[in-house]
């Protein structure tokens, strides 16, 4: 049996009863259906980087994905149209992107994982979302059992969320198809910690290389890029969504809390706000490198990221996650949300 913390970026996850390699969206589709009709449980895996699995394994099939592919059409108004197979590596596609002179994808460096799964909930980071440049997502419904073409209109993209994200189970994501900008400079910078390291203005642009840059270098100081020998990216990077509450919620907070306005799935802000997860958790009381058994901890770079020390078990870091939930909760009356996928 394959063992799946060997394919996990927390290196957490016991055996998968059955696993099967699907190198193209025929393949992905098949093994899916197959397993479907057998009445097996499926579990979709590309890279392993927003999951955490249980100590005892996957009992059902296990889909591995790696099609790859990369389908390019460039035109002087509409830009690059650029469609994505889902086993791509992420990283790749935006060093890709930077290199040919296609704008606004660079803000999204360094995040690990396949294209795949960047609509699943609007993979984000530095104030930049896929769904910026999203054009349409080809899935297989297992519902429907048919391929759709969806626009990204319909995928009910919100803060960390999507269609597929609420629907669990129900999309395999076979390829994404991106619509961007031709041209040497970024999209806006929307985040103050990226501008201030570019030495721009929030809402100018940069070199997209120079964004690359300054991304890459930023998440490598919390540990969010991932290196074998180093256990602080042993994680699934940021644990918690930040917490999007009522302006009422918000004003109980010390005057120092960091906070923005809310956008809505359509991109208008509303009247909520978007709290910092981590400086909550900070101001419950754990801080970096906190740890409660030696084997699960907190990074030492990033309040963020629960990592695996060593030898963690699912057990293990789900026992810290929820002792950290708590203590936010009993200092601020505040519910995080795990972002990865839980399976236990």
């Amino acid at each position: 049996m394959t063992v799946l913390a060997d394919l996990t970026t927390l290196r957490i996850g016991g055996p998968a009863a059955r696993l099967v390699e699907a190198t193209t969206a025929d393949e992905i589709v098949d093994a899916v259906r197959a397993a479907d009709d057998a009445g097996e449980s499926v579990l979709v895996l590309g890279g392993g980087s927003n999951v955490v699995i249980a100590d005892e394994g996957f009992d059902g099939t296990v889909v591995l994905v790696r099609s790859r592919g990369v389908e390019v059409t460039v035109d002087g108004c509409a830009g690059a149209w650029v469609a994505v197979a889902a086993g791509e590596v992420w990283d790749d596609v935006v060093a890709r992107a930077v290199d040919e002179e296609w704008a606004g994808v660079e803000a999204l460096s360094g995040i690990p994982g396949l294209a795949g799964a960047t609509p699943m909930q609007n993979v984000g980071a530095y104030g930049a979302e896929i769904g910026d440049v999203l054009a349409r997502v080809t899935a297989y419904d297992r519902r429907t059992r048919r391929v759709d073409v969806i626009p990204v209109g319909d995928c009910g993209l919100g803060y960390r969320d999507s269609m597929f994200k609420r629907e669990p189970g129900r999309y395999v994501v076979l390829a994404v198809t991106m619509q961007l900008p031709l041209g040497e400079l970024s999209a806006p910078i929307r985040y103050t910690e990226l501008a201030r390291t570019l030495g721009v203005e929030v809402g100018e642009r940069a070199p997209a290389l120079r964004v690359r840059e300054a991304v890459l270098e930023l998440r490598r100081s919390k540990g969010m890029v991932l290196d074998a020998n180093d256990h602080d990216t042993w994680s699934v990077g940021s644990f918690f969504t930040n917490p999007i509450v009522s302006a009422q919620v918000a004003d109980t907070l010390p005057a120092d809390a960091p906070r923005w306005p809310a956008e809505s799935a359509a991109g208008d802000s509303d009247s909520r706000i978007k709290l910092s997860a981590a400086w909550l958790v900070q101001h419950a009381g754990f801080e970096r490198g906190f740890t409660l058994d030696g084997r699960a901890g907190l990074s030492t770079k990033h309040t963020l990221a629960l990592t695996n020390r060593g030898g963690a078990s699912a057990t293990d870091l789900m026992g810290l996650a929820d002792h950290i939930r708590r203590g936010v909760h009993d200092r601020f009356g505040i519910d995080l949300v795990p972002e990865p996928t839980v399976l236990l």
